[in-house]
């Protein structure tokens, strides 16, 4: 189901592949005169940037991450897939089994990849919430920014964003810390569930609304 979802935004593209079947039968049907049709190929030039919690209180679902994964490589053509734990801060790992050796600055990352990438976070954003809008907040290292900080970063880099969340969504409001996730997406949080999927890809074919188009300058 899932990756029936990620199919109406990877096959979103343009029509610039023949469809040989189509154009056969329409040709037949016209006595010979030719009448070609066109198709969005299954995977087309779609760039999509997933970053995934991994650890701790993300553990149980683990399994649901992996199949969002599973499909998602199968459908995009172009997929740039980075870990992180609780929040996204100044690096991301390319691998999570090899944090230190795969690890790349977050800086570095939006400097690479363009605006034409959609990014889809996928974590239950819950933690203390000194660990999104503190300095030093993070319980794995000492992080000179804040999560929130970062996360900016990343929203004005890709403005195309979303973020999925496993946890319920009647638990939303009355945890703090997703809470404070929900507003700094402003809105784009969408459920890890089949709807939700289909929803965020809906956010995610929208034009970028005005509080999005802001300086690329990741300062």
């Amino acid at each position: 189901m899932a990756l029936r979802k990620l199919r109406r935004l990877a096959r979103d593209g343009r029509a610039d592949t023949l469809d040989l079947d189509n154009t056969i039968r329409s040709t037949a049907r016209r006595a010979g005169l030719l009448d070609i049709h066109m198709k969005s190929e299954r995977r087309n030039a779609m760039k999509v940037l997933l970053l995934l919690d991994v650890g701790g209180s993300m553990d149980p679902h683990a399994d649901i991450s992996s199949v969002l994964f599973s499909a998602a490589r199968s459908e995009f053509s172009r997929l740039d897939v980075f870990y992180f734990h609780n929040y996204p801060y100044e690096a991301l790992w390319r691998e999570n089994a090899r944090r230190q050796a795969e690890s790349l600055s977050t800086l570095e990352l939006i400097r690479t990849l363009g605006r034409d990438h959609r990014l889809v976070i996928v974590g239950d954003a819950t933690m203390s919430p000194f660990e999104i809008s503190v300095p030093g907040g993070s319980v794995e290292h000492f992080n000179e920014e804040a999560g929130a900080v970062w996360l900016e970063r990343l929203l004005q880099a890709f403005p195309h964003a979303v973020w999925l969340n496993p946890e319920p969504a009647a638990w939303w409001q009355r945890t703090p810390s997703i809470r404070l996730t929900h507003e700094l997406m402003r809105g784009r949080m969408h459920a890890l569930t089949v709807k939700g999927i289909g929803d965020a890809i809906e956010t995610l074919k929208k034009p970028v609304s005005s509080h999005s188009r802001l300086s690329r300058n990741p300062t």
